[in-house]
């Protein structure tokens, strides 16, 4: 059986793990220097179970927890004692060759989606390209901190991009932990949570839409467009696989199939209504389809086709500016839009676009110009308000003593100084917000507005 070998010596205690004349004829050491007693058995534990284990026994779950996280000095040592095979003995990876080998594991896995691949090959050939020839084991944080700023500054990708990059890199580098390549991820610790940017918002106004539209080649590029702004669709990915059976007309509603989202537990599959918009675009495409077309978009079903490239084109075509992210503002502008026409229901509008409440919220609700317009209405109400309310309190009079003094003033003085009394005061700010609330374009702001009686916020009293 193994024992422990202390050893004392000026810089503290050391110990070792000796094997036994049975276990190895040469009774070597493992050397295991200044630890804790309690983690040198606990080693000493493993070891022996790894000893049972060369002799034919079936190797612990803990202790194979146990090697994944072990130090490489101590697993160089326990190769040499032929304890445990050595880590892809006879073969290195540099990084290019570990990013090949691993998207290829993914792809025969046959669950990974052709995006996600897509999306892998090209962070690798970024990787490849920075990391050239360098042997993966290499790589140390600093290398991949300096990656990260070949992104920003030579690729000159955006923070949020770079942040997805770096994720897959990471993935790339845990995969090799797992497979017991390398014991530690250089990308650890880097930032990679995506951040809302809300200079890339652009709202895609009705105006601006219609022009697209008109600008659009046939009748399917309408609707792939209309899909996206006015329906909220992903594009490419949900907008392609729409097939005609999943539209109805008698119901005027279409069932989408997200596959950003098919790992839920819903399936990825939302109802979403055929708005009015939506209703003609569904239509020219229907009365110009073969018998037997099963997508409603035939054309682009190759994977490799660039959708934006081609809306860039339409839009230039009719003196427009090209948005930023030009298919994902078109959907948040219909979020935006929608939680403004249905006073502000999240959770029907969260279903519809397939998103959540919280995601909503961080990147696409958009605060537009119509938003400002209307606060600074209700900016406009407040002063009318304090007026009245300054009018009221300037004497320091009661209201009971202010109305009974106007009561006097107005004898005194005759009916025409009628306009200066608090009530006519009140009864013009009541006015204003009438005529506010009529010229309000939106019910969710200004519904209280427009209930709002002549007499005030207080109700009525009886005269005392």
């Amino acid at each position: 059986m193994a024992s422990i070998v202390r050893k004392d010596s000026k810089t503290g205690v050391r110990y070792d793990i000796q094997l036994s004349p049975t276990e190895h004829p040469d009774r070597p050491k493992i050397a295991l220097g200044r630890i804790k007693k309690d983690d040198v058995l606990a080693i000493k534990t493993h070891i022996q179970r790894l000893l049972r284990h060369k002799m034919g026994a079936e190797l612990s779950p803990l202790t194979q927890e146990w090697l994944v996280g072990i130090p490489d000095f101590l697993r160089r040592r326990l190769e040499k004692l032929d304890l445990i095979k050595s880590q892809n003995k006879g073969k290195s990876y540099t990084v290019k060759s570990w990013c090949e080998e691993y998207i290829k594991m993914r792809k025969n896995d046959k669950k990974t989606k052709d995006d996600t691949i897509r999306k892998m090959e090209n962070v690798s050939n970024r990787l490849s390209l920075f990391f050239k020839g360098i042997p993966l084991e290499k790589v140390n944080p600093l290398e991949a901190k300096n990656f990260r700023a070949f992104l920003t500054g030579t690729v000159k990708l955006a923070e949020n991009t770079t942040r997805k990059h770096i994720a897959i890199s990471r993935q790339f580098f845990n995969a090799a932990i797992e497979n017991r390549i390398i014991s530690e991820n250089p990308f650890k610790g880097q930032p990679v949570t995506i951040r809302a940017n809300k200079t890339r918002f652009f709202y895609v106004t009705p105006e601006i839409a219609q022009k697209v539209l008109n600008a659009c080649p046939d009748a399917e590029w309408r609707l792939i467009f209309g899909l996206t702004r006015f329906g909220g669709l992903r594009c490419p990915s949900e907008v392609l696989r729409l097939k005609w059976q999943d539209i109805d007309f008698e119901k005027d509603q279409f069932i989408v199939h997200a596959t950003k989202t098919e790992h839920h537990a819903d399936g990825g599959i939302r109802t979403v209504p055929m708005f009015p918009e939506l209703k003609p675009l569904f239509q020219d495409v229907f009365d110009q389809a073969k018998s037997g077309t099963i997508y409603c978009i035939t054309r682009y079903r190759d994977k490799t086709v660039n959708l934006r490239t081609q809306l860039t084109r339409i839009i230039n075509r009719v003196g427009l500016k090209p948005w930023p992210k030009l298919f994902q503002n078109c959907r948040s502008t219909r979020e935006t839009e929608l939680f403004k026409l249905t006073g502000g229901n999240i959770k029907a509008v969260c279903e519809w676009i397939g998103n959540s409440p919280a995601v909503a919220m961080q990147h696409y609700a958009q605060i537009t110009e119509a938003d400002m317009k209307q606060a600074a209405k209700l900016a406009v109400l407040n002063d009318a308000g304090k007026k009245v309310h300054n009018r009221v309190h300037t004497t320091g009079e009661t209201p009971e003593m202010s109305r009974k003094g106007s009561q006097k003033k107005i004898k005194d003085d005759g009916a025409d100084s009628s306009n200066r009394d608090t009530t006519s005061l009140a009864t013009t700010a009541y006015e204003q917000t009438r005529d506010i609330a009529d010229s309000c374009d939106n019910s969710f702001y200004c519904k209280e507005l427009r209930e709002m009686g002549p007499a005030g916020l207080e109700p009525a009293t009886n005269r005392l």
